[in-house]
């Protein structure tokens, strides 16, 4: 079989991947993409049983935090776009998890509320984080480093894009 790769370092041909920023292993988006496909497929099997997706626990995740919740509050706890959840809120509410209702007086605003279906599922849902670390062989302090290291970089980032405040 013919290694139909170039190099493009030099007739040297050495890899110092200390010096390399080029170098795939040395990238921190491959890195980080790699890994949450790789986690949230190990999600998937342990939410199957519950009946729900990753980004669908993600969302039944802040109604347990707090019932009811606005669309707008819940898009914002998950850094996603309204336009993101809405789809994700129809599923649920098809499926028996929740209600959407408009607010009176602000027809605008949806409220979104636990049905007692979609209550008795945490029950269900507790198992999981013990599960994960199970599958993951991860330790709570592990875990919670992680996330911290997560926070930091996702504050970082917007930190980095949000620029000077506009006047």
């Amino acid at each position: 079989m013919t290694d139909l790769s170039e190099d493009t370092r030099g007739s040297a041909g050495v890899k110092d991947p200390a010096t390399d920023d080029l170098l795939l292993e040395q990238q921190l988006c491959f890195a980080l993409t790699v890994a949450s496909r790789s986690v949230v497929g190990a999600y998937k099997p342990v939410l199957d049983k519950l009946g729900l997706t990753h980004p669908q626990y993600l969302v039944m995740l802040c109604l347990w935090e707090s019932s009811p919740r606005s669309v707008r509050d819940i898009s914002e706890a998950l850094a996603q776009e309204p336009a993101t959840i809405s789809p994700l809120l129809r599923r649920l509410e098809d499926a028996g998890f929740i209600t959407r209702q408009r607010i009176p007086g602000n027809e605008r605003t949806l409220a979104v509320r636990l049905t007692p279906r979609g209550t008795a599922l945490r029950q269900q849902a507790t198992e999981v984080p013990g599960t994960m670390m199970a599958r993951l062989g991860l330790t709570r302090e592990q875990v919670a480093q992680l996330h911290a290291s997560m926070m930091e970089l996702i504050a970082a980032t917007r930190a980095s894009t949000e620029g000077p405040p506009r006047r």
